[in-house]
C-alpha cells in the first residue's frame, strides 16, 4: 500500500498532470461562456430564423398524456412518453457551436505565437547585423599585413 500511495504522489506531482487540470478548468470557464453565448445569443437567432421554434420543446410523442378533470381543475393520471429529438439537436448544434469558438480562438492563439516568435527572429536578425555593422571592417592595410605575414612564415617553411 506504501508503495502504491508513494507512485501516486510521484503521479500527481509530475507537470503534465498539473498543466491537464488547469487546461480542465480553463476549460470549463470556457464552457461556461460558450454556453451562455450559445443559450443567450446564438439560439436565439436561430430560433427567430426558423420561425420562433424552440429546438428542444421538438419531440415524437409514443403516448399522450391523460389528464383528468377533478373539481375544475385537470390533472395528469398518465404522463407522457416521448422521444425527444430536439433535446438532441440542440446538444449537437451546442457541440458545433462549441467546436467551432474553440477552433477560432486556437487558430488566433497559433497566429498569435507564429508572429512573436517571427518578430523574436527578425529582432534577434537585427541585432545580429547591428552587431556586425559595430565591428571594425577590415581596411586593405589589414588585409596586406596578413598576406605580408603568410609570406614570410612561407619563406621560413621553405
Amino acid at each position: 500500500m506504501k508503495k502504491f500511495l508513494q507512485e501516486f504522489k510521484e503521479f500527481i506531482s509530475k507537470g503534465n498532470v498539473i498543466d491537464m487540470a488547469v487546461a480542465v478548468i480553463i476549460g470549463n470557464a470556457f464552457k461556461a461562456i460558450i454556453t451562455a453565448l450559445v443559450d443567450n445569443v446564438i439560439m436565439p437567432l436561430i430560433s427567430l430564423a426558423v420561425g420562433g421554434l424552440n429546438f428542444t420543446e421538438w419531440k415524437w410523442v409514443l403516448t399522450p398524456a391523460v389528464t383528468k378533470l377533478v373539481d375544475g381543475v385537470e390533472t395528469v393520471e398518465t404522463p407522457e412518453v416521448a422521444v425527444t429529438y430536439g433535446v438532441l439537436l440542440q446538444a449537437v448544434i451546442d457541440f458545433l457551436i462549441v467546436a467551432f469558438c474553440i477552433f477560432v480562438a486556437l487558430k488566433i492563439l497559433l497566429a498569435v505565437q507564429t508572429k512573436t516568435k517571427e518578430l523574436l527572429v527578425k529582432k534577434a536578425e537585427e541585432e545580429v547585423a547591428v552587431e556586425e555593422a559595430a565591428a571594425p571592417a577590415e581596411t586593405e592595410m589589414d588585409v596586406l599585413k596578413d598576406i605580408r605575414e603568410l609570406l614570410k612564415k612561407e619563406e621560413a617553411n621553405v
